[in-house]
């Protein structure tokens, strides 16, 4: 039987079915046959329930897809139990159709390959006992893929960002190198009641979200379910990306933590169900985030539900595992892996304020690794106090590929960033180290002055600092420091933050410090992936906060000065020939201008001059190497 898909489809003919339970004898492969461009293989499998125990659908079925470009490379990617197929519309909770996602990543002809296996926790278990489903285990296709037709901001058009053994991600496609700048709040971001399934267990500390602020930047042909779920979310993600920045992070586990409203299960405590419908209707946003160029920082558990323990060393009931690689982590890695790790740009980060062991640490790493079939960027959280004893035993390691950092105050952020930065980069495995909640829990990410008359002072009346020590102190410090990115987290003494937060316009001036930040080094075409924190050459060797200095030696330097000095000087003494002087305005933005010195030498310690602007503040200086026309 040759069924028609929406897009194109690939039939395969198999003979009479020998199972009354299995439905069909073909598979659909439906989405544009683009490189980078996700393709979807639905298989008419066996008929089940997403609460089924005798087998149950999650454990006892391992189905897998092996996908052979003519060169001869492949993949292996996971499948899942989709229920009808349609379950973001429908809210189905069973059916036969189980779905397996690939993005190809040259073109050619690809082939497909299935392997449908059963047995008690197949697809948890490498020692079960399993059997192949007859009929739809082994089914064949081939496919030809053809380049993208998409431009930027759409990560399809630049490819999967991958760790390539730097401090920076690189985009397989277009090769760019990657700085992050987004949203790591609320960590509460899929408490949203347009999703199935989804229930507020704090309401009174964390109600669930509509995200309304955001329905105005929903726009005609933009993704919904169910005929008009979603708005608000979808268009929380085109307001972020509109404002120019590129990340967004959530928790995709909370039971028992701070919110206690996000969960993939289909209860709360049922760790080995899943909800088809509701990680649908995540795949959704998902979808959407990578269409507009977003990365997405998968947070996989608070620190409430990873292993803590009480008195009695039990784990709390709400731990996979108790911290440990069994059957319920095993599971919840898979679920993620299967669902969403098509998406272009993401990172697994094992769980906010991480307290596994780090053994257990290492069998996730490990695990993800082995599960994940595009190698994303594998990352660890910890709290500020914290940050020797978890990250030092992982130097080194294969298996972790960066660092999310949190601190307590902003002024420590600069110095962190350079810290993690050269110890990971003296091992064989450099670190991409981002910031994503730099400040206290009680203050991080504040909102703009004048923002729902927000001036300065928290809610206990204390004075605070404002976005621009955060643009200064947080952005530059850690872009300055040779960090990769940041994302700012909003505390919980301000309005709109961690757990309640729906309106990221709450930061609308420090989204667009985010994106004059990030585009002056592409503007400007600055290979900051060959640059280091060189702030000894602007006399600033304990990396204090007056002044940072990023430097290609002899060829390019980046001096940030913070707070309206009208003159610094640059160690040139190591360097030779003739250098241009230009001036940036990092609250603004707009062109490099030049200031009173134009151009300085090799050779010796130089003055850099002044700006010629009125405007108090932060100023960038632009120090490169003369080219003659």
């Amino acid at each position: 039987m040759i069924r028609q898909s929406f897009l194109w489809m690939t039939a395969v003919l198999l003979p009479t079915l020998a199972l009354s339970d299995v439905a069909g004898d073909d598979a659909i492969l439906t989405g544009e046959p683009k490189v980078w461009h996700k393709l979807t293989l639905d298989i008419s499998g066996p008929e089940a329930s997403e609460r089924d125990d005798h087998p149950n659908p999650f454990t006892d079925y391992d189905v897998t897809v092996v996908w052979r470009h003519e060169s001869g490379r492949s993949f292996r990617t996971l499948g899942y139990f989709a229920a009808d197929g349609d379950a973001a519309n429908s809210s189905a909770t069973q059916g036969r159709v189980w779905r397996s996602h690939f993005v190809p990543d040259s073109t050619g002809r690809w082939q497909y390959e299935t392997s449908f296996l059963q047995g008690r926790l197949t697809a948890v278990d490498d020692n079960a006992k399993t059997e192949p489903v007859p009929a739809v285990h082994g089914l064949t296709g081939d496919v030809l893929v053809t380049e993208s037709d998409k431009v930027e901001p759409d990560l399809r058009a630049e490819g999967r960002l991958q760790y390539v053994g730097q401090r920076y991600l690189r985009f397989a496609g277009s090769g760019r190198y990657f700085l992050k700048a987004g949203a790591d709040a609320p960590e509460t971001l899929l408490a949203y009641q347009d999703f199935d399934g989804t229930f507020a267990g704090k309401p009174n500390l964390a109600p669930l979200k509509t995200w309304q602020p955001h329905v105005r930047d929903w726009r005609t042909g933009d993704p919904v379910w169910q005929d008009h779920k979603g708005k608000g979310l979808i268009g929380a993600v085109n307001y972020l990306a509109d404002k120019g920045c590129n990340a967004f992070s959530f928790l995709t586990y909370n039971a028992g933590g701070d919110g206690d409203n996000v969960w993939p299960f289909v209860q709360r405590e049922d760790k080995l169900h899943y909800d088809c419908s509701k990680l649908d209707q995540w795949g959704i946003v998902f979808d959407h985030a990578t269409r507009r160029g977003m990365y997405l920082h998968f947070k996989m558990q608070e620190t409430e539900n990873d292993d803590q323990r009480n008195g009695n060393n039990l784990s709390v009931p709400e731990a996979l595992d108790g911290g440990a690689l069994g059957i319920e982590r095993k599971l919840y890695c898979r679920e993620l892996v299967a669902r969403f790790g098509h998406n272009l740009a993401l990172n697994w980060n094992l769980g906010e304020e991480n307290t596994q062991s780090f053994e257990e640490q290492q069998a996730m790493l490990a695990y993800l690794k082995q599960l994940d079939p595009y190698g994303h960027h594998r990352v660890i959280h910890t709290y500020p106090d914290q940050q020797n004893k978890v990250y030092e035993p992982h130097l080194g390691s294969p298996l972790l590929t960066g660092l999310s950092l949190q601190n307590s105050h902003i002024s420590q952020t600069h110095r962190q960033t350079v810290h993690w930065v050269q110890v990971s980069s003296k091992t064989k495995q450099p670190w991409v180290v981002a910031f994503d909640e730099s400040g206290s829990a009680a203050h991080g990410q504040c909102p703009d002055l004048g923002y729902q008359d927000f001036d300065g002072h928290d809610k206990q009346g204390n004075k605070i600092y404002t976005q621009h020590q955060v643009r200064q102190q947080t952005l530059w410090g850690t872009l300055m420091g040779g960090g990769a990115g940041v994302e700012y987290y909003f505390g919980y003494q301000f309005v709109q933050n961690d757990l309640n937060c729906q309106d990221w316009r709450s930061r609308d001036q420090s989204w667009d410090y985010c994106r004059i930040a990030t585009r002056f080094f592409y503007d400007n075409r600055i290979r900051f992936w060959e640059m280091q924190s060189r702030d000894e050459l602007v006399g600033n060797s304990q990396h204090e906060n007056a002044a940072y200095c990023l430097a290609k030696a002899n060829e390019s330097y980046v001096v940030y000065l913070a707070n309206n000095r009208d003159s610094t000087t640059l160690d040139l003494t190591a360097a030779n020939g003739e250098f241009e002087v230009n001036w940036f305005d990092p609250e603004n933005g707009g062109n490099l201008t030049s200031g009173t010195v134009l151009r300085v030498s090799g050779g010796d310690v130089v003055k850099l001059g002044q700006h010629r602007s009125d405007r108090v503040g932060d100023w960038i200086i632009l120090i490169r190497r003369h080219s003659e026309p």
